[in-house]
């Protein structure tokens, strides 16, 4: 398996809860090691390696090589990064950044893990990243949201184009959980309004969103193609 952005938050927690299930894991990142420290043993069965999924050379050449060494049975596209800037304030080069990550990144590494999830044994699986934003408006974050409004589509279309070929692609929404990416855009304000903003009034605990990664690399989800799923503490259901 192969999990991108996973040097910290939900990206290094999913890697976990995969090996903690009994997969060999990948676990990729720019740093190639984790960012932060965690609460739990890292599992011996999580390799940790460098990738720029901004990078189609990078992508190829790792995917191609961990794919010979033993296949690639599931791709979690968890990769992401944002910025929070007004809108009449991004630069064409800060719109591209994110949008060469969040968007180009998920597709590029997709089309490189194609070959190998196709002859997985195990019916090959993409499980994409999305967020709340790809359903819910926020200020300041409009590239954050069109990138991730765009892991929706790329969901549905590449579920219904690679459904013949032993793939199923789905999608999960978190809701708002610890991570150093939102502590980038986050202020008392803003934390305040978003606790405000779902029925639960609290953060998620990562755990709860790799439960999620886990069902849907299993065998029980063989039936389950083209969907997001939010996990969001009510978020959704509430709108606003």
């Amino acid at each position: 398996m192969i999990v991108t952005g996973a040097s910290s938050g939900l990206g290094l927690h999913q890697a976990i809860a995969l090996a903690n299930c009994g997969a060999t894991v990948f676990a990729l990142s720019r740093t190639g090691k984790p960012k932060v420290e965690v609460e739990t043993t890292i599992p011996e069965n999580i390799h940790f390696d460098s990738l720029d999924v901004s990078s189609l050379v990078d992508i190829r050449h790792k995917f191609d090589e961990i794919g010979a060494s033993g296949g690639i049975d599931v791709l979690v596209n968890n990769a992401g990064i944002t910025q929070r800037l007004r809108a009449e304030e991004i630069s064409e080069e800060q719109w591209r950044a994110i949008h060469d990550v969040n968007v180009d990144g998920v597709f590029r590494c997709s089309q490189a893990a194609y070959p190998f999830l196709k002859k997985s044994n195990h019916t090959g699986r993409i499980i994409n990243i999305a967020s709340m934003a790809s359903y819910l408006g926020f200020s300041e974050v409009v590239p954050y949201s069109s990138s991730k409004s765009a892991v929706l589509g790329i969901t549905r279309g590449l579920a219904v184009e690679w459904s013949s070929d032993n793939i199923l692609v789905n999608s999960i929404s978190p809701g708002w959980f610890p991570s150093l990416m939102n502590q980038q855009v986050m202020d008392a304000d803003r934390k305040s309004k978003i606790l405000n903003r779902m029925p639960l009034h609290r953060f998620g605990r990562p755990e709860e969103l790799s439960a999620m990664t886990c069902f849907l690399a299993s065998p029980a989800a063989t039936y389950i193609t083209g969907q997001d799923f939010s996990v969001d503490g009510g978020a959704l259901a509430l709108g606003f």
